[in-house]
């Protein structure tokens, strides 16, 4: 692969088609994910009123966001969900105007936008990185479509913008340029580094453009503290509206489910086919496997996360919410149940051992996000997938630092180190090589 090619050709790689579905125009598919953004928009203001909302919009939008600033607890639920939703329908209209095929990495890149809208993310700091990856495709000669995955997911540094403009102590004004200043150049650099960093895990790793974030965001924090600035370790959480809140999600991603099966023809013909898949990126389940088939996949793994998180005695919050409508959007783009489960497990049996609490925020959000790895599993089994989530919860444990907490996709950071250094072994390995 060549450093220049874009990240988003290597997502939007055609694969031939291994399951037949009944054909889905694009306008559907448009308007089946429009539906279930504008559910999440309208239901917003059953949480809370139009008073609170605006007033708790205020809030996220003058957050400094850094890792890890829940919405739900900073303003409100209601807030939380229509930031969310907000962003996700931007990015929809975005990818609409630009001819974008609703293909896998778009809904993945739509649903992770929309989960990290819960805590990280919101309509002031996402613009300059969009603006970046614009200028970026105008001074290559390319179109904007090209690279438009990149800028979706580019937004893991929107806290790099809030950071900059409101948490370290500057002047209003010059926070406010300096901060939009730092998050376009983070969007003209992004699109040639993720292209290049994808090399680094071979595609084990689902989040690359996490990965690539962290290196950027440890770029731009070392920069910061030299000039003697620091990010204060932030954590707030919203407790004790679990049954709510799961109500409200299991219905969500039950109608996922119906919605499939119905479109499928009222069967699950070609789900077994999927399950087989490893998940490698680029594995787009939608291209591969079709639209309805992967609209279960996604409603399925909801459920499953959600009823991870309760079997635990965890947390509804907007960061745990946040991870799992991450997992549900790459349902459509490299995971399922059978190459997600094992990377679980090997984060339940670290914090059997490990210091840390199988219910905590951090582990929670680890055996979440850490299903970036799910390639890994499904390449080279169930044993190595439990592995590999054993190691992912050290070592993003230990990543946010080098970010200050920028960088959303702070798994996505650890799963390319976990997977750059467990792949090259496991290869070797099962070649034989190692003997040679």
């Amino acid at each position: 692969m060549k450093v220049g090619t874009n990240i988003s050709s290597i997502y939007m790689g055609n694969k031939k088609q291994k399951s037949k579905e009944i054909i889905i125009v694009e306008n559907t598919k448009y308007l089946i994910i429009f539906a279930y953004i504008m559910f999440i928009l309208l239901s917003s203001f059953l949480f809370n009123t139009p008073r609170d909302i605006i007033m708790g919009m205020k809030k996220i939008i003058l957050s400094p966001s850094i890792l890890l600033t829940d919405y739900m607890k900073l303003a409100n639920i209601g807030s939380a969900l229509f930031n969310s939703s907000l962003l996700m329908l931007i990015s929809l209209i975005i990818a609409r105007i630009n001819k974008i095929s609703m293909k896998g990495p778009v809904i993945a890149a739509i649903f992770t936008i929309g989960g990290f809208g819960l805590f990280g993310k919101n309509i002031y700091n996402i613009w300059a990185i969009f603006l970046g990856v614009y200028l970026y495709s105008f001074i290559q000669g390319d179109k904007f479509n090209k690279y438009i995955i990149t800028a979706f997911f580019g937004t893991a540094l929107g806290p790099l913008v809030s950071q900059i403009s409101f948490g370290l102590g500057l002047k209003p004004f010059a926070g406010i340029l300096l901060g939009n200043l730092g998050g376009l150049i983070v969007g003209i650099i992004l699109p040639p580094l993720a292209s290049h960093f994808f090399g680094f895990h071979k595609g084990y790793n689902l989040y690359n453009l996490g990965f690539t974030a962290g290196i950027v965001g440890t770029l731009f924090m070392s920069l910061l503290r030299g000039f003697g600035f620091e990010n204060n370790s932030t954590l707030i959480v919203l407790e004790g509206k679990n049954l709510i809140l799961s109500i409200y999600f299991f219905i969500y991603f039950v109608s996922m489910i119906l919605v499939g099966w119905l479109i499928n023809g009222q069967n699950f013909k070609g789900y077994k086919a999927l399950l087989k898949d490893s998940g490698r990126a680029t594995s787009d389940f939608i291209s591969q496997y079709g639209f309805s088939i992967s609209l279960i996949n996604m409603g399925i793994l909801g459920i499953l996360s959600i009823s991870y998180i309760l079997l635990v005695k965890g947390q509804l919050s907007g960061l745990v919410i946040g991870g799992v409508f991450t997992v549900v959007g790459f349902g459509a783009f490299g995971k399922h149940p059978k190459n997600t489960i094992p990377i679980v497990v090997g984060v339940y049996i670290a914090s059997i051992f490990k210091v840390w609490k199988i219910n905590s925020a951090g582990i929670l959000l680890a055996a979440l996000f850490g299903t970036t790895l799910a390639p890994i599993s499904g390449t080279f089994g169930w044993k190595a997938g439990i592995l590999a989530g054993f190691l992912h919860v050290s070592i993003v444990s230990n990543t946010g630092y080098l970010h200050g907490g920028m960088n959303l996709y702070n798994n996505g950071f650890a799963g390319g180190i976990v997977a750059a250094i467990l792949v090259p072994v496991m290869e070797s390995f099962r070649k034989g090589t190692i003997n040679k």
